[in-house]
């Protein structure tokens, strides 16, 4: 059985109106259920598993399903950091906390800090780039790991600026 006719089995049952409908053939299985809103499609390829790694992206619509359920959960935490302000990751590299490994760590949490003074380091083509304060307060999380990689723009820091 091929991807297509795969999707086309998937039509099928979407416009028929079947709750649930299992196929299995000598080295397929299919199984389609549909609910109100959501289609769950459950492929399973015995002996290759090539062609299960192609069928894939028909089971696609259960995760985007899944989704938004765990989204209303978030926006809780958010409104308690939101008095703090954000300190970001101004380039790609290697997130770290303290000069050298025989050094003490630039910030900790609880420690108040000035404008201009150094957070961490991150490294980036071999070069160590010094990341400073551009607000005063007082830093309330850590929000990454030493020696962990860190994205453009990603939040490094929470810091209270009362």
């Amino acid at each position: 059985m091929d991807i297509k006719e795969i999707q086309n089995l998937i039509r099928f049952v979407a416009k028929s109106g079947a709750s649930e409908v299992k196929l299995e053939m000598d080295d397929v299985k299919i199984t389609i259920k549909t609910g109100s809103d959501t289609e769950t499609t459950i492929v399973q390829q015995l002996p290759a598993p090539q062609i299960a790694q192609q069928m894939v992206p028909a089971a696609a619509p259960a995760v985007e399903a899944s989704a938004p359920a765990a989204a209303p959960a978030a926006p809780a935490p958010a409104d308690d950091e939101s008095k703090y302000i954000t300190i970001k990751s101004p380039i790609i590299g290697t997130f770290y906390r303290k000069p050298s490994p025989d050094k003490p760590l630039f910030v900790e949490v609880g420690q108040t800090i000035a404008e201009g003074d150094v957070l961490c380091i991150i490294e980036a083509m071999k070069l160590f780039n010094e990341i400073e304060s551009e607000v005063s307060g007082k830093v309330v999380k850590i929000l990454v790991d030493d020696s962990s990689p860190v994205e453009f723009d990603q939040p490094l820091f929470l810091v209270d600026p009362s």
